[in-house]
This record gives C-alpha cells, structure tokens and sequence, in this order.
C-alpha cells in the first residue's frame, strides 16, 4: 500500500505493528485450493518477495486494488524474471485485466465461482486465460479464510466480511459493479466460526467486518447476525470490539443503533463526502440527503459511536468555497479522523464511463488523497490550493487536538447489557512505553500528545485510551499530511509548467 490514511502506515509504526489488516481475499482464496497443495502466504506490508519464494512457488496467485497498482508491476516484473506463471484477481485485474499482458492467467469477479473452473483446467493442462463471471456467488458457502497461513499478531486488526455488495448507486463507488446491489450474507454460525477461530490464532484487540455496506441488508441483520452475536458475546465475553463500514442512515434506526451496539460495534467508517447538497445529488449520494448530517454524526457519537468519515472536493458542481465548507464542517463534527480526497473516477464506475466519454479522463487512476484522474470543471489550481488549504486547517495538530476535545465533550460511553471486561497484559505495557516515549518525548509535536492526556486525566479519566489512540491518530494524520501535500505542491508544479509551456 502507498502511504495514504488508509494504510495507516505511521500509525502501525508507533505501536510496533507492520500492517493495518491481513489479506482477506488471498486467504479466502487459498481456502478454495486444492488441500493437497503447499502454500505461503507473501503480503508485500509485511515483508519483500524474496527470489527464495518465487524458487519454492509454482504459481504465484495476486491480488491487488486499484491502489496498490504500482507494487503489482514489480512484482509482475520479478515473477516474470524467475519464469514463475502468475495467477490474477481481485478488483484491480476485474475491471482491467488487458493492462497487463504479462500474466499467465486471470481469475475475476468472484472466485467462489470461477477458481474452480480454472483449477479443473489446470489439471486437464486446458487452462484459459481469462475466467470471469456476471454471477454473485453464495457466501453461505464461503470457507472458512486460512487465518493460519497470516501472522496475524504483525496487525492492527483482526478481519472478516459478512456480506457484499451495497444497495446504492453512488457513481464513483464500484462496489455495485464489482458485488452487486443485492447485499449477500453469510450466516452467524460462519461468522461465530471465524471469530473463535480468530481468537485462537491471535491476541485479537479489534475485528474489522470489511463489508461494504454493513447495514445494506438490516432485516438479515437485526433477525440473525446482530442477535447471535449478542448471545455469544454474553457466553464468550471476547476481549474484542468490532470496527467496520455503513451508511449515516443507520442514526434513523435507534433498534439496530442498540443491537449493534450490544453487538460490539464502535467504530465505524462513514461515507459524508460533503455538505453540499449539489455535490451529493450530482453522486446519487441519495441517503445521505435531506437530513442534517451533523446532528446525525452527533446521535452516532453519543449512541456510543466512534466514526471515522470519508470526505471528498472536486465534484463539479464544487465552486471555491466549498473548502472552507468543509473545513467549517469537520471541525464542527468532531469526528476523531476525517479522510479528504480529491475525486477519482475509478474504473468500473459509472462515473469512470461519463468522464472518459467527456474527454476528461487526464491518467488512468490517481493513488493518493490528492490525486485525481479527472480534469476538474474547476480551475486545477484552485482546486489543488484550496485542498491544500482544506487538510492544513484539519490535519495540523492543533486543528486536531481541537476537534478531538469537540468529539471528547460530545461522546457517550455506550450503554449496554453486555459486559466485557477489558484485557491487559505485558504486550499492553510494553506498547504504552513506545507510545510514550515516540510520541511524549521524541516528536516534535509532543505537546498536543500531553494536552491530549491531560485533558483526559483532568476531565475524564474514562477517556485516557481513547486520548492515547487519538494521540497517535494525531501524529499519523499529520504525517501523512505533510506527504500529500508534497504530491499536490509536485502536482501544482507540474499544472504552472504545463500552463507557462502552452503558453510559449
């Protein structure tokens, strides 16, 4: 992974940590091979490709998205090299496999259903190149992941998926393309199995539902999922809480706000994208319209929420004051970790198709937060000042701290009638001196870090972990600030020579 705030690659290196989440789709993947075949498990956040591996594989199997293209051609290229064939999947080669001639074979869409006809050719020696289905598959008959084959104590979360697929159609999303409208659901016994097999192969703290939309199917998931996870959680008294993705329409239903709550839910990731209403219609952002979004954002926190928000500039119905719109906006939200990108059309997405036939599809794919592959309605370099502008005012420490002491008088513990108790140990210990000393001592920004702890040891010492979280979230929201505004200062370079070139 790039470092985007996604990768969350300062904040894993100030716990000690080496990756935000294992490889889900490889190890579901490599429950679908044969049992009789040897595997390893390569994740390129962890270690390098060493030519040792590739002298051991037959076949290497890849999977990658869209971001992480740039490390796909490497290690194309070591493959390659060492006469290794390469077997390919997963949403990068799904909506473009043609890019990449120099893969032996691509098994697409869902491997559910097309790695079995692939691995039946393979042992007939009639193997295609292409496998690719518009069928979604039954998750209920989903494996159970390979957990064993990860390391799964080099990560900051644990990780399952309940569901795939979203009911809405928000244009620059590829999730209906990739999964469908129609959310599919495994059943909670699958899910039960995962997460005490989870629990046996590591110090489990934090589990991530990687569903699209967690919330796509409620009915599915007030009747089954939620209830049983309530009863095991009760039994079984897991020293874990869920974190995972949904839509702000889950502040309309105070039953599902309680059972996920019961559950083990806190920590979600929610799609704001704007306040600009123009902005949400021109996406089909229909479910996040015609209500307040900061007073729902403010029922999410005191129901016991703790939400991270994605948000986007760059739509092009975006006039120039759309920044300070949006910088207004999050401070006032108090949301812990806001996530501004520039638009990008992503491939596969209906909006990917209308730029490309307006003639405004400027590179392929853009990587990071600001990075587009849009020519923008708006001046290019307004829109790349006024970002700049935007993730000054909200990623500075100060900018930070501020919002977190919003966030801080407006959350509610959650009330709840399952009691876990906390665990801690040595490992806790040993993490809480790294913590300390890197970011209380060593960085230079320290001083946010202490007022942070010391508003908590003042005001409310239930807080203290969460002002320790957030004190290392600080220190990654501003380092990876300071890299992508060197990539959009690179960018704003490269618009003033373009510009003084035509002009000439």
């Amino acid at each position: 992974m790039p470092d985007t705030f996604y990768a969350m690659q300062h904040f894993i290196k100030v716990i000690g940590k080496k990756a935000a989440y294992p490889p889900l789709g490889l190890l579901t993947v490599a429950s679908l091979l044969p049992q009789e075949w040897k595997k390893k498990l390569v994740d390129l956040n962890l270690s390098e490709l060493k030519s040792e591996d590739l002298a051991w594989a037959d076949f290497v199997f890849l999977s990658a998205m869209n971001v992480q293209e740039e490390s796909v051609r490497e290690i194309i290229q070591k493959c390659n090299e060492a006469k290794v064939k390469i077997i390919a999947g997963g949403p990068l080669f799904t909506h473009e496999y043609d890019r990449f001639p120099n893969i032996d074979h691509f098994v697409l869409n869902e491997a559910e259903i097309t790695l079995p006809p692939f691995l039946e050719d393979l042992k007939n020696g009639t193997a295609k190149l292409v496998y690719e289905t518009k069928a979604f598959a039954d998750v209920t008959k989903s494996p159970l992941p390979a957990f064993e084959l990860a390391d799964m104590d080099q990560y900051i979360y644990s990780i399952i998926q309940y569901s795939r697929g979203c009911p809405y159609m928000c244009d620059f999303c590829d999730v209906t393309a990739l999964f469908g409208r129609r959310p599919r659901t495994k059943e909670s016994d699958q899910i039960i199995r995962e997460l005490e097999y989870l629990d046996q192969q590591s110090d489990v703290r934090l589990v991530l539902f990687a569903d699209d939309n967690l919330i796509g199917n409620k009915r599915i998931l007030k009747s089954d999922l939620l209830p049983a996870l309530i009863k095991w959680r009760k039994e079984k008294k897991p020293g874990f809480f869920f974190a995972t993705q949904l839509t702000i329409n889950l502040a309309d239903d105070d039953e599902l706000m309680k059972l996920m709550i019961d559950a083990g839910f806190r920590h979600i990731f929610i799609g704001i994208e704007t306040p600009d209403e123009n902005g949400l219609k021109e996406s089909r952002k229909n479910q996040n319209l015609k209500r307040n979004q900061l007073e729902n954002i403010l029922k999410l926190h005191q129901e016991g929420f703790i939400i991270s928000g994605g948000f986007i500039v760059g739509f092009d119905t975006d006039t120039p004051s759309i920044f300070q719109q949006q910088i207004d906006f999050i401070q006032q939200s108090g949301i812990p970790l806001p996530i501004v990108n520039i638009m990008k059309a992503p491939p596969g997405t209906e909006l990917f198709d209308r730029i490309k036939r307006e003639g405004r599809l400027s590179k392929e794919f853009a990587f990071t937060e600001g990075e587009t592959n849009i020519v923008p309605m708006m001046d290019e370099k307004v829109l790349y000042d006024g970002f700049i502008d935007l993730i000054t005012n909200i990623y500075h420490p100060e900018k930070s701290y501020d919002r977190l002491i919003q966030f801080f008088n407006t959350y509610k513990f959650p009330k709840t009638s399952v009691k876990v108790p906390a665990r801690y140990g040595i490992k806790d210990i040993t993490m809480a001196i790294r913590i300390f000393y890197l970011l209380g001592i060593k960085d230079q920004n320290r001083k946010y870090f202490w007022k942070l702890i010391s508003w908590a040891l003042v005001n409310n010492h239930k807080f203290l972990d969460k002002a320790l979280f957030y004190g290392i979230m600080v220190y990654q929201m501003h380092q990876t600030f300071l890299h992508i505004k060197k990539t959009v200062e690179d960018q704003n370079q490269h618009i003033l020579l373009k510009t003084e070139n035509n002009f000439a």
